[in-house]
């Protein structure tokens, strides 16, 4: 399934994650075990955010895919399931 993640960071655990290299190579390894089709690194609420897109298999996934951010960043990660263009015509059209 598709998906969406915002991880966000608060601003210590990021400090101290650019400082002691923890923070790109947190990000580096998430791109490469998930491969999203889409990474955007913004702030959000004061706070460095990045939004990943990518395939979840199955709810099992979660913990693998957030633990790193928790442990290693203190961050919040939000995970929605979403949909493209195509996904959105499919679902609309079994709509009666």
């Amino acid at each position: 399934m598709r998906v969406m993640a915002r991880v966000s960071i608060p601003v210590e655990a990021g400090n101290k994650g650019i400082r002691d290299g923890s923070l790109p190579k947190v990000m580096q390894k998430t791109a490469e075990r998930w491969k999203p089709e889409a990474a955007y690194f913004t702030t959000f609420d004061g706070r460095r955010t990045a939004f990943f897109i990518f395939d979840m298999p199955d709810a099992s996934a979660i913990p693998p895919f957030a633990e790193p951010f928790f442990m290693e960043l203190d961050a919040e990660v939000q995970i929605s399931p979403v949909m493209n263009t195509d996904d959105l015509q499919k679902g609309l059209s079994g709509i009666a």
